[in-house]
């Protein structure tokens, strides 16, 4: 019996019980593994953290990504920075936009992701809106370019390779390449355990943006409580729609959700108190 044991903490573990090791490889740039787990499928870490997994996926891509597509209504041109292993390609492409564009700065992520987890792109690579480009997100933003609609950073904790994609200056580079009325959305840990990165973060996007938030998710493999999802905007009308207004703009375009509806896309942005407070304390 062989358990995997993600270290992402000092002081708590969670661990696995692997039924089959499907692939293990250190990449250019991280350790990549990718195994078999009794309740929760085939499960990716990179550098000892759990990534995605198929059991509990959904929740974590499906809000990533249809919380500011249909919070701003009218988006055309999306940009996903990170997210090798397609799932929010996947359910941005439910969407009637016009292009997406991924920025993967580890092409090992994607071609292990599609071979041995293919159930969570489920095809969106081969889907003619996608562009792929294998490159470090921070120097794609910081150049002038195509302007989009939505970015969405899905990256990993603030370590390793990942630990430039939460920095001021990246944020700032993000806003400079958003259409008018633009989003940027991230995924910005467990505000439990990961206070201080959830100050920080609210600190660089709040100068940056007159609307700056989190919204909140459940998902079970990223253990310690509610998992908080970055929201930075010029418009703050966007976070504002009632349950009514999400739902009149999905009927338009329905497609079928595992954990996102109306009513919970409008309910999560209400904020537990303790994440306020540190809100408040990272900008005092």
């Amino acid at each position: 019996m062989t358990w995997f044991e993600e270290r992402l903490y000092d002081h708590w573990r969670q661990s696995f019980l692997v039924e089959e090791v499907l692939f293990r490889e250190q990449t250019e740039f991280q350790d990549l593994i990718i195994f078999k787990s009794r309740k929760f499928g085939r499960v990716l870490a990179l550098d000892g953290v759990i990534q995605v997994c198929e059991g509990d996926e959904f929740v974590y891509h499906e809000m990533l990504a249809h919380v500011p597509l249909l919070a701003h209504g009218a988006v055309r041109d999306v940009a996903v920075v990170g997210g090798g292993d397609g799932g929010i390609l996947r359910e941005a492409l439910k969407h009637p936009i016009e292009r997406a564009t991924l920025i993967e700065i580890d092409p090992g992520v994607i071609e292990m992701c599609r071979r041995y987890m293919p159930g969570i792109s489920a095809g969106a690579y081969d889907d003619p809106r996608v562009e792929v480009v294998i490159a470090d997100g921070v120097d794609y933003m910081s150049k002038p370019g195509r302007l989009f609609d939505v970015i969405v950073i899905d990256s990993t904790d603030p370590i390793g390779p990942g630990e430039v994609l939460f920095t001021e200056t990246f944020y700032a580079d993000c806003k400079k390449r958003l259409k008018p009325r633009g989003i940027v959305v991230n995924q910005n840990g467990v505000p439990f355990l990961q206070d201080e990165e959830l100050r920080s973060t609210h600190a660089k996007l709040k100068g940056l943006f007159a609307d700056a938030s989190f919204f909140v998710a459940a998902v079970p493999t990223y253990v310690g409580g509610l998992m908080t999802l970055g929201w930075g905007t010029d418009d703050p009308t966007h976070r504002q729609h009632a349950a009514a207004e999400i739902d009149r703009r999905f009927q338009a375009h329905p497609f079928p959700t595992r954990y996102w509806n109306p009513d919970l896309h409008a309910a999560s942005f209400a904020l537990p108190q303790f994440v306020r407070d540190s809100m408040a304390r990272g900008t005092s």
